[in-house]
């Protein structure tokens, strides 16, 4: 036994809370390592390139991840939960999604090197888009990754993932220390995904069986095509209009303005893990209080959103009012043109969590299949003020669409579908006086009783 499961059996809790208590524990132990390895060594390299190189850098990253969306065809969640209902050998399952990934990735990765030619003549940019596109192929062992979490056991994923980021800190390291191009550095970031699929790999031999027992079925991936298809065009909008603005920055400014842009977006990054954590904590306590009583599941879930937006709201305003010291005393004096960008995008985070609240509530209460919806507004959104602002306005204005685009898509976009009506209500509540909320915040893990 564990540390973490002795721990654990010390609050006496049912089985299956123990389950939860565990899963939720390496869920973000892990996202902690990552985002916190990210930081450090990103800026280590970011002081090491300069904002040029490092905006280049970011510019690779994120025009290889806009198309690595299409390579997973919407099949993660679809995946977990066919493998949790168990109707069908999860080697069959797992099988067939791995031939749709793996044919998907190989297009998708040719698509990518051949757009990057018609969007760019800079050699080194190509190259370098060439070389990262690769990392989505060993994207497609993500397979194994839903497998571990459809059976609850998100400790062998989360030990991967935690690996993953120790290794790639250190070959980084290396790197830096032999003082390495600009090209080493972009190949280490797509060999993490490699060290990554090993890691699944490795786990699902020791724990589970062979990789050789996985079966194809034709009959089966044309069902899973046609699941994840609609849920490939929400995860392709929502894509889009969070990362397309480095792209677009790089294309339609430079590359240094990336290396500022996404300096500022860094720090962004850590503050909207709050509310992300927040809503995988809350979510399965609204599961089963909807169960009971819908009216107590109402206060409660304007609690949580109330929470959720007014703690963001209020770290957001610490991290802008700080934004310089953070800066200079992290990335350098030379990113300082980061400052103004990080004072402005801080505030995404609120809403941020204002559209992860009601995106929680959409899923508790089966509207899902509505949300490409409002991720299409708010992609249509991003696009067009970044296109037009963005010659005007420089980086601020990407920083100020980025907030706008969340807000259409997650609030907006809301009040004319009508099957979104009543959570735009309890969203306005939440602006007009939620942060009287704040002091109630204990009350969200009180359970509750039916009357």
């Amino acid at each position: 036994m564990t540390i973490v499961d002795h721990l654990i059996k010390k609050m006496h809790l049912s089985p299956t809370r123990e389950k939860i208590i565990g899963n939720l524990f390496w869920a973000v132990l892990g996202k902690l390592v990552t985002l916190l390895g990210g930081l450090f060594v990103g800026i280590l390299i970011a002081r090491y390139l300069g904002p040029k190189q490092y905006g280049l850098m970011n510019y690779v990253i994120s025009y290889v991840f806009l198309f690595q969306v299409f390579s997973t065809f919407g099949l993660d969640s679809i995946e977990v939960r066919e493998e949790a209902k168990g109707d069908i050998p999860y080697t069959q399952i797992i099988g067939t999604a791995f031939v749709i990934r793996l044919s998907m990735a190989l297009v998708v990765i040719a698509l990518t090197i051949a757009t990057a030619f018609y969007f760019t003549s800079d050699t080194e940019t190509i190259v370098l888009i060439a070389i990262y596109s690769f990392s989505i192929l060993c994207n497609t062992f993500t397979v194994i990754r839903n497998y571990f979490l459809a059976i609850v056991q998100n400790e062998y994923v989360v030990k991967s993932e935690i690996l993953r980021t120790l290794v790639g800190i250190c070959i980084k390291l290396t790197l830096l220390w032999f003082h390495a191009p600009l090209l080493w550095f972009v190949a280490a970031s797509a060999f993490d995904f490699c060290l990554l699929s090993g890691g699944y790999i490795t786990a699902y031999r020791t724990q589970v069986g062979r990789l050789r027992d996985w079966s194809f079925d034709s009959a089966y991936a044309r069902f899973l095509l046609r699941e994840g298809f609609p849920l490939l065009l929400t995860n392709a909008s929502v894509i889009i209009y969070q990362r397309i603005d480095q792209v677009m920055i790089g294309s339609m400014i430079d590359k240094t303005s990336v290396g500022y842009f996404s300096t500022a977006a860094k720090f962004v990054e850590i503050l909207i893990f709050v509310p992300m954590m927040l809503s995988q904590t809350i979510s399965p306590v609204l599961v089963a209080i909807r169960k009971e009583d819908e009216k107590a599941y109402r206060q409660k879930a304007q609690l949580f959103m109330n929470t959720s937006f007014w703690l963001s709201m209020l770290l957001a305003a610490m991290l802008s009012a700080l934004a310089y010291w953070v800066v200079l005393c992290t990335f350098g004096s030379k990113y300082l043109p980061a400052v103004a960008v990080l004072q402005v995008l801080a505030f995404k985070a609120p809403s941020v969590a204002l559209s992860s609240a009601a995106g929680s509530m959409l899923v508790i209460e089966g509207l899902q299949r509505w949300a490409i919806l409002r991720d299409a507004f708010g992609c249509l959104v991003c696009i067009v003020l970044n296109y037009l602002l963005l010659p005007r306005f420089g980086i601020m204005a990407a920083a100020a669409v980025a907030i706008m685009s969340n807000i259409a898509a997650g609030y907006v976009a809301d009040a004319f579908i009508p099957a979104f009506r009543h959570i735009f209500v309890q969203q306005t509540r939440t602006l007009i006086w939620g942060w009287s909320d704040l002091i109630h915040f204990k009350q969200l893990f009180k359970k509750t009783t039916a009357p």
